[in-house]
């Protein structure tokens, strides 16, 4: 029974990354979706193209983080609990990278 609730943490984190990825798509949003918790969003020529991009990150995001969750099920001393660890750490710096090497210089108002 803890291997499932374990993994069902995972999937349903996972599912409110990917929740918010599709709401970052809303083609009504005049302002853009924000990435940083708080922080200052530039401004932008396109906020929906932004929004898009962002939204896309966030679906991968989520997606990714399901996958690392299954080491789970095999049980909480299982020694792929690494992966899961390792991966969610990399998985986040990755998704900052993303942002601001790919996405952000790309929409930033010049």
């Amino acid at each position: 029974m803890g291997r499932i609730l374990g993994f069902l943490g995972f999937f349903g984190i996972g599912l409110v990354f990917i929740g918010w990825g599709i709401y970052g798509f809303s083609p009504k949003k005049k302002t853009t979706f924000g990435f940083w918790a708080g922080g200052e969003v530039f401004e932008t020529d396109d906020p929906m193209g932004y929004n898009r991009a962002v939204g896309k990150l966030w679906i991968v995001f989520g997606l990714l983080l399901i996958f690392l969750g299954l080491p789970l099920l095999q049980g909480q001393n299982s020694p792929a609990i690494v992966f899961s660890v390792l991966g969610i750490m990399a998985e986040s710096i990755g998704a900052m990278a993303v942002h601001e090497l790919v996405i952000a210089p790309r929409y930033r108002k010049k």
